[in-house]
């Protein structure tokens, strides 16, 4: 697979994706599945029955699985082999994330440490500042974390009040600030701060080395979930920072924030798969032990239903979160081949593919919401208890949708940069909103003849993308500059996308299957895909007919609703049929192997 059989970040709404150019999952090699094997024999083993210690803000616990999630190379996946990591691609860091993703809150834990607190340096540090950190967070011998929320800058981040002011010999700075809802603050041996340079427009950012003089933690916050990670306010009392310890170019630390998250709404998603996987595993195993009214509840048609659409959902979430994480990778190497160090290669990559992250995040946070709440469900009276897993991982989950942007900020950020990138060149919305445009005007096609399974299937995901095209090109065209501020009807557009994105995603990986292994192969999973695709017409259409009846009217109103029935027209599906299938196949295996 190369960059140049792919599209770029944004373009998947215009241009049609080939089966053969995505990645799917069953295409991890044995590397690759040894490295998931040895995180998920940590997570059962070693963090999974300690996890109610862990949530009495056990410290020390905390810190001793951190420090032997370390020793096994569990911290150092993406960490370059010259300091002490595997040096480990993307997707291969993906999957590892999602079988932490299971361990409940120390995958919060063991993310933040693995993402957000060492990748700032690894990819904006100099060489010195590799040299002397990197190995020792690869290790565990240091935990890392990152400092960036405030008191009145939450998802407005760059307009934090910490300062640090440089001295007169300028070898030092002097910070000082409060940082809260610090992930990793009370065992964090490095913090990455964000704060502003005396008067700066933007913030700049510093490693700061929690031991250093004026630098202190709060107690842990009691939260509703997540209690398994050390969450807290960390105070910076005119903490001496070498000047060898700002992070990149001063002024650049709002930059470094942003492409960092891109990092963390994809890992994001990957860890929610797992959590997804993990949860409806537990589900399965009790509908398969609870008895009532004489049968097993597993034998139940409602059970049913809850279980097949928990496995279609989370299938649909991983091949869409594995399909943009090889994009990012292909990208990365791709800039590499251009002559850029890895480093910046790997931030541009995910600045390329910001789209489909904010995808991924909205998406694999939104189905783990719908998978635990399920759980819960399925388990009855036993779901709402405190001695069941079920509990926890409801708890747990909510957190994901505020997490590495809210949820909302990522659907403005997916349509943002869809048009901000058109509007720069980098791809061309326009031709292809003003041809569906004058398609509305048009005699309406009477349905296609083929009776080619994938055929039908892109041929619908062809029509959700014009039905994309068609309310987001009238709706800029009549709210022009001041479309930012239509914000329900962003976040409309952005629910399409998201739909769309999952659908097209599924369907290309079930061809690729099909082409690999036979139609014999695919063919619950094209039951799955069925369903997926019926669900995801009538939400678009949803969408839509809510974003046009928030700005049209008259003649073009009703042009644009004619519009969206016929863009989201799709065959009956007997859902009740393929979720039942979807189920008694999970019932079988009795955990998930989709």
């Amino acid at each position: 697979m190369n960059q140049g059989s792919t599209l770029k970040g944004g373009e998947f709404l215009i241009k049609e994706t080939r089966a053969e150019d995505i990645f799917i999952p069953e295409e991890f090699n044995e590397e690759q599945k040894l490295m998931a094997d040895s995180c998920r024999a940590f997570t059962e083993t070693q963090v999974v029955p300690q996890m109610d210690q862990l949530e009495e803000h056990d410290r020390a616990l905390l810190t001793k699985l951190m420090k032997e999630a370390g020793e096994l190379g569990l911290l150092g996946i993406s960490v370059p082999e010259e300091y002490d990591g595997f040096g480990q691609n993307f997707v291969t860091s993906m999957l590892t994330t999602e079988e932490m993703g299971k361990g409940y809150s120390f995958a919060v834990a063991y993310s933040a440490h693995t993402g957000i607190g060492t990748l700032p340096i690894l990819y904006y540090g100099n060489e010195a500042q590799k040299a002397k950190y990197l190995p020792k967070l690869a290790t565990g011998e240091y935990i890392g974390s990152y400092c960036l929320t405030e008191a009145d800058s939450g998802s407005d981040a760059n307009s934090g009040k910490a300062n640090a002011k440089l001295s007169d010999d300028s070898s030092h700075y002097l910070l000082n600030g409060v940082k809260i809802w610090i992930t990793n603050g009370g065992v964090a041996d490095l913090l990455i701060v964000f704060a502003k340079i005396e008067k700066d427009k933007n913030l700049s950012a510093f490693i700061v080395e929690s031991a250093w003089e004026g630098v202190s933690a709060g107690a842990d916050e009691e939260k509703m979930g997540i209690k398994g990670s050390s969450t807290v306010q960390i105070y910076l009392d005119n903490v001496k920072v070498p000047a060898e310890n700002l992070l990149g170019e001063r002024n650049e630390g709002f930059k470094i924030a942003l492409n960092i998250l891109n990092l963390g709404r994809i890992k994001l998603s990957g860890a929610t798969i797992g959590a997804s996987k993990a949860t409806i595993g537990v589900a399965v195993n009790y509908a398969n032990e609870r008895k009532q009214f004489g049968q097993f509840i597993a034998n139940f048609p409602a059970i049913k239903s809850k279980l097949g659409d928990m496995v279609i959902r989370t299938y649909a979430s991983e091949s869409l979160t594995y399909r943009a994480s090889q994009n990012i990778e292909d990208a990365i190497q791709e800039y590499i081949q251009q002559g850029m160090d890895k480093g910046k290669a790997t931030v541009e990559g995910m600045r390329q593919y910001a789209i489909e992250a904010s995808i991924a995040k909205v998406y694999g946070s939104e189905v783990l919401d719908f998978v635990v709440d399920e759980a819960v469900q399925i388990y009855g009276g036993m779901g709402y208890s405190a001695e069941t897993p079920v509990e926890r991982a409801y708890r747990d989950s909510r957190i994901n949708r505020i997490f590495e942007g809210t949820n909302e900020i990522n659907r403005m950020v997916i349509v943002g940069e869809l048009l901000k990138r058109a509007m720069k060149g980098e791809f061309d919305l326009l031709t292809p909103a003003m041809a569906v445009a004058k398609e509305l005007m048009g005699i309406p096609e009477f349905g296609s003849t083929s009776t080619d399974y994938f055929e039908v299937k892109r041929k619908l995901i062809v029509n959700f993308k014009k039905s994309i095209l068609m309310v987001a090109g009238a709706a800029v065209q009549k709210f022009a500059q001041n479309f930012a501020d239509e914000q329900e009807i962003m976040m409309n557009v952005a629910d399409m996308v998201i739909q769309t994105y999952a659908a097209e995603s599924m369907m290309l990986r079930i061809e690729k299957l099909e082409s690999i292994h036979g139609a014999a192969f695919v063919s619950l999973q094209k039951a799955m895909l069925d369903v997926l695709m019926y669900d995801a017409a009538y939400k678009i259409n949803k969408y839509g007919i809510d974003a046009i009846n928030s700005f049209a009217e008259k003649d073009e109103q009703q042009a644009m609703l004619m519009g969206m029935k016929r863009f989201t027209k799709v065959a009956n599906v007997n859902v009740k049929e393929a979720r039942r299938m979807v189920a008694d196949k999970l019932i079988e295996l009795n955990s998930y192997k989709f």
